[in-house]
This record gives C-alpha cells, sequence and structure tokens, in this order.
C-alpha cells in the first residue's frame, strides 16, 4: 500500500515538473519569436498608383492626388478654400455592405493642420454610404486645407488592413479588426483645374 503511494506521488511529482518545463519552453518560444519579429518587421510594400492593395476586408487601387479649390461635391465654397483630394477605388470582399473606414488610408507622416477627412461617392459626389461586397466603388478622400497650411509636392499615404474574426475577446462576435499598415503609396500632388472636383 505505501508503495502504490510513493508511485503515485512519483508519478504526479512526474506530471507537474513536465506540464512546468513544457509550459516554461512554449513562453520561452513565444517570447523569443515575438523579439525575432519586433527585431526584424516584414518590409512594407511600396505600391505604385493604380496598383491593387488586398487589406483583408478591401482591394484598394489609390490613383491620385490633387489639391482643388471646388469641394468633392462640386459646389464652390462661399469662402476661398482649398482639398486635398486622393481618388481610390474600395472593393469589399466581406459577405456584407460596409462604411469604408477613414483610417484605413492615412498620411504619413500626418501633416499638421489637417483633421479627419471625409470619404465621397465620386458618381454621386455625396458622402459616401455602405459599400456593397462585389460592387466596386470609386471615392474621393478630402481633407480641407487651412490658408496656413502649406503641403508638400509628394505625399506618402499608408493602406491599412483589417482581419476577420469569428469571435473577439471583448463580445464574442464577429467582427472586423483593424491591424497594421500593409503597404504604402508615394503620390505627386497635382493642381486641379479651376472648378474641378471630380
Amino acid at each position: 500500500m505505501a508503495d502504490e503511494k510513493r508511485k503515485t506521488v512519483r508519478q504526479r511529482l512526474a506530471t507537474i515538473i513536465i506540464a512546468g518545463v513544457g509550459s516554461a519552453l512554449a513562453s520561452a518560444i513565444s517570447y523569443a519569436t515575438a523579439i525575432y519579429h519586433a527585431a526584424n518587421p516584414v518590409p512594407l510594400q511600396v505600391v505604385t498608383e493604380g496598383g491593387k492593395i488586398d487589406t483583408g476586408r478591401w482591394n484598394i487601387t489609390v490613383f491620385d492626388a490633387r489639391l482643388s479649390n471646388t469641394s468633392p461635391t462640386g459646389l464652390q465654397p462661399v469662402e476661398p478654400k482649398k482639398f486635398l483630394l486622393i481618388a481610390f477605388e474600395a472593393d469589399n470582399r466581406s459577405a456584407e455592405s460596409a462604411f469604408v473606414p477613414m483610417k484605413l488610408i492615412t498620411l504619413d507622416p500626418p501633416i499638421a493642420g489637417l483633421v479627419d477627412p471625409t470619404i465621397y461617392l465620386a458618381r454621386d459626389k455625396f458622402v459616401a454610404g455602405a459599400i456593397h461586397p462585389g460592387l466596386p466603388e470609386k471615392l474621393t478622400l478630402a481633407w480641407e486645407v487651412p490658408a496656413n497650411v502649406t503641403l508638400p509636392d509628394k505625399i506618402r499615404l499608408l493602406v491599412g488592413s483589417q482581419i476577420y474574426k469569428k469571435r473577439d475577446n471583448l463580445f464574442g462576435a464577429s467582427n472586423w479588426l483593424d491591424r497594421d499598415p500593409v503597404a504604402a503609396v508615394e503620390l505627386k500632388i497635382a493642381e486641379s483645374a479651376p472648378g474641378d472636383s471630380g
């Protein structure tokens, strides 16, 4: 009886030691992998204008950047204003209609004085609604440029990404979550002809 108890205690002790060593080894490998990926990041893909970018939920194609004195709606502002306009196309690859996130395309580095942009539907010249799956839409990303802000000749855009999770960690519901940028696009800013909004 005493021998069986000793044997059982030894087995339990061996199991605890093996489980502890295995857990420590898994933690060490995970930590080392994280350090390696932080020290050796994957270089950001640089895409030329007109190149398709897969962001997970969206296929994005950036066409051009221009400075215009007419808003994307086609209306001339009462007071003279300038707008930085980025023409792009978004193709929703998910199963349901969705809005293009404003932070999907960002300026890198950010230009001081420019507030969050607005996304317009190019065909309607109106604020964009939800984009339907499988129906690519041409859009315009517009920043109002204050009079005291000077824009560079060229800009660099970062295109973010989204990943689908069947169950997110907060609510346990399926969701598309923002991720790191997957591509950069460098564009020369063209001057639009007077009265040109599109």
